[in-house]
């Protein structure tokens, strides 16, 4: 069933409404283009050519630096909360997870437009924009993409420009910040830039703590008007305590009352990264209608986490007992990508052409393992312990609910060894074609060859398997006056058996292809003269999985289910002085086995969601902000037994500029002090989300 009639009612009298004010458009529309000025971002770095977000046939959300450094957000999961049509998982506590319309992905994260899948929180200090593309996104990223893509843009040297900025901040949990940018003009040719940040994690959390470390030096280097070099490396050094949450009761709903507990080991639980990241970036002008880019990046990670979590919870035959689980996970992963595009712009007679013609390679090893808690009370990797603040647990020994000591040992049950060899080899080919003033077709299609080696240490056995696949990608944009688009798009993405981490295929996975996804949305983008920005669209995203049949394990099956909704988004200066964002999303789907419907909703898949950040410059000195963020409820398992309850969270910000090159802020989040629940990871982990908390924030330039 293609998206309900609701959004698409919406969007049809949103299209009424902007063809029937064109006129009026056009005309303030043209002065400003006079000007030089564009309504919205010019370009998307995701997007790969130079095409304005108004003519592409896709939603996607921009959040500058200035925009994520007036809201105070300090991760990923900030952006997300004020992104349409886009929630957050629990990621077990250790890792950035974003459900893109109803599909949770842990590894459709890219730097630079570069792949960056290892499993981690990403910092924000060296970023130009965040860019959050929804739909399949396979012609431009590769495998995965199956609901979205989250593309980091990084600060480059600036030849020419010398400044110096700084960031210091510290909030009522005693967390504190600080950060540094700053570029030097080296030559006329060349310039330095450099970010570097320090953080002590704190917040409302027992035992919760942490320190991240960053530093990323960039050169920039120019050759002549047609040719520049950038370089970079990027230092990473993160640790952090991992809170998996609190179990859920006999109503399915989490324990409230358990708000103030954290279900874990105060000093077993953490998660520690080491990266080293390499990047290269060579851009060439052939001429004025033929450019290229070339990429080489290089990224050594070195990755563990290990925890204890609850893993069930019998409110009402145990209501003071809780089960324990937990295991100790190491990764150690060198990636390898090459990219590069040439991107041309041409006329066959009176039909425009802008050509993007791509080629990755990846050569990636990965080698990770896991083992199981095993208690000695249970020779088991769960034990029982009473509910209460805080457990009776620490390094690994503790007393259970029987009264005996127990104690675990993370060295005697493995669960798995895998080392991974994964090669991929990709070219792609889009054609964006101006047919005429008013009508644009975008035309193009992507082939991989997915080739994976898989070493299954513990069950001695190796195996590989190699797909190739083709994702084609359709659009036509309809432009009846200059600000205003109206686009229809077609496109599809897949995911190897061997996953978004590709740990292993074992038994029948390395008989069955991929998981292919497609993508149908219509939408509108209407600019307004004063800089306001108007987004609609209305989507299905189709999955088909290649299962085992449940009843002959010889046989598969091919099992299809579906997601739809709608979003709309509002963004921009309703006047000088005041700024407003504004988003809302309906997402819709039922999960779907071999046995066809089950009349359950899946997982993270709240209905309605919705946030709206509103700025006003009260004078050149001070401004005010103020947004709030709504998430329905949704389920947290596939039997629909479980659920996070809906929850609205309040936030403002007071900015203060004491001179022009000095700015005090002041953020609150959680201003009523809500008691809320963001997300899960399954039944028994249950985030509680932070209470309420106040950051204070100075910055300047020197």
């Amino acid at each position: 069933m293609f998206p309900s009639k609701s959004g698409l009612s919406l969007l049809a009298a949103a299209i009424s409404l902007a063809t029937a004010n064109s006129a009026l458009a056009e005309k303030k529309y043209e002065e400003l283009i006079v000007k030089g000025q564009y309504l919205s971002f010019n370009e998307a770095t995701a997007v790969k050519t130079p095409t304005p977000i108004i003519d592409v046939p896709q939603s996607l959300s921009i959040m500058t630096a200035e925009q994520i450094q007036q809201r105070g957000f300090t991760a990923i999961g900030d952006i997300i909360n004020y992104t349409p049509g886009v929630n957050t998982s629990q990621g077990e506590g250790h890792r950035d997870a974003v459900v893109f319309r109803g599909r949770r992905a842990t590894a459709d994260f890219f730097i630079d437009g570069v792949r960056d899948d290892v499993q981690y929180y990403r910092s924000l200090y060296n970023l130009k924009q965040v860019e959050i593309l929804r739909g399949p996104n396979a012609l431009f990223f590769g495998r995965g993409g199956t609901g979205g893509a989250l593309n980091r843009v990084t600060k480059k040297g600036l030849i020419g420009e010398d400044f110096a900025r700084y960031q210091a901040s510290v909030d009522s949990f005693d967390e504190t910040a600080l950060s540094f940018d700053g570029n030097a003009t080296l030559s006329e040719t060349a310039a330095l830039r450099l970010n570097a940040m320090a953080e002590s994690l704190k917040n409302h959390r027992d035992f919760y703590e942490g320190n991240r470390f960053g530093v990323n030096p960039t050169l920039r280097l120019s050759f002549g008007d047609n040719t520049s070099l950038d370089l970079s490396y990027e230092y990473v050094n993160h640790e952090r305590f991992i809170d998996r949450g609190i179990p859920t009761g006999a109503d399915g709903r989490p324990v409230e009352e358990f708000d103030d507990i954290v279900f874990g080991d105060k000093n077993l639980n953490e998660s520690d990264l080491l990266a080293n990241l390499f990047r290269a970036t060579v851009q060439h002008s052939f001429s004025d209608a033929l450019k290229g880019n070339l990429t080489a990046f290089y990224g050594d990670y070195e990755k563990l986490y290990q925890n204890f979590y609850a893993s069930d919870y019998d409110q009402v035959n145990s209501p003071n007992q809780v089960e324990l689980d937990g295991y100790v996970d190491t990764t150690d992963r060198q990636n390898t990508i090459l990219s590069g595009n040439l991107i041309g712009q041409f006329e066959t007679g009176t039909i425009g052409h802008t050509v993007i013609f791509g080629t990755e390679y990846i050569d990636t090893s990965s080698d990770q393992d896991r083992w199981n808690a095993f208690w000695d009370t249970t020779m088991d990797d769960n034990e029982v312990f009473t509910v209460q603040r805080p457990l009776n647990l620490r390094n690994g020994v503790g007393v259970n609910a029987n009264g005996m000591t127990t104690t675990n040992d993370f060295t005697v049950d493995i669960n798995d060894d895998t080392r991974v060899d994964l090669k991929v080899t990709s070219v792609y080919l889009q054609d964006e074609i101006e047919v005429s003033e008013h009508l644009d077709v975008v035309l193009g299609a992507r082939f991989d060859s997915f080739d994976i080696d898989v070493n299954n240490v513990v069950a001695n056995e190796k195996r590989s398997r190699k797909d190739e696949e083709v994702s084609p990608r359709a659009g036509i944009v309809y432009k009846p006056k200059e600000n205003i688009s109206v686009y229809a798009s077609y496109s599809e993405s897949f995911l190897p058996k061997s996953g978004e981490q590709f740990a292993n295929i074992n038994g029948a996975a390395d008989d069955l292809d991929p998981n292919t996804y497609e993508n149908r949305e219509i939408g509108m983008k209407w600019d307004f003269s004063n800089g306001l920005s108007l987004t609609m669209a209305v989507f299905e995203n189709e999955e088909s999985a290649p299962q085992v049949d449940d009843n002959d394990p010889n046989a598969f099956v091919v099992v299809d289910s579906e997601i739809d909704g709608y979003e709309l988004q509002l963004d921009g200066q309703l006047t000088d002085r005041w700024y407003i964002s504004a988003s809302y999303g309906n997402l819709d789907g039922e999960i779907v086995n071999q046995s066809g419907s089950t009349g359950k909703r899946p997982t993270e898949l709240p209905e309605h969601m919705a946030s709206i950040w509103s700025m006003y410059q009260v004078s050149d000195n001070l401004g005010l902000g103020l947004g709030a963020t709504y998430q329905d409820e949704s389920f947290i398992d596939n039997g629909n037994q479980a659920k996070l309850p809906s929850y609205t969270r309040t936030d403002m910000a007071i900015i203060y500029d004491v001179s022009a090159s000095l700015r005090v802020q002041l953020n609150i989040e959680n201003l009523t002090d809500e008691l809320y629940f963001p997300n899960a990871h399954s039944t028994h982990q249950v985030t509680v989300g932070e209470s309420r908390s106040a950051r204070l924030t100075v910055s300047g330039e020197f």
